[in-house]
């Protein structure tokens, strides 16, 4: 069986190329999505609504969330995927 001897320069290039693959990786899921999960607060800023109004948007169902004890979140996901389906196509 044939054995490699691995110099210091072939471990410096590896690890360059590991990190460039690292750097790559965070790049790509810190661009690639949202958070998962929404507060209250990032919900009316997105939506540009008061409180009463996300409440009202709970209530009726419009708004699917999560709550746990006295916090409510909202999948990210779920919220984008319904401003999709409900977009309004305007032809003139």
């Amino acid at each position: 069986m044939p054995r490699e001897i691995i110099t210091t320069d072939d471990l410096r290039e590896f690890k360059i190329e590991l990190l460039d693959e690292i750097k790559k990786l965070l790049k790509t899921s810190s661009t690639a999505g949202t958070k998962k999960y929404l507060k209250s607060s990032e919900m009316k800023r997105m939506l540009n609504v008061t409180s009463g109004t996300l409440q009202t948007l709970r209530i009726n169902g419009t708004l699917p969330y999560t709550k746990i004890g006295s916090l409510i979140f909202y999948d990210a996901e779920e919220i984008y995927k319904l401003m999709k389906e409900n977009s309004i196509q305007h032809t003139n």
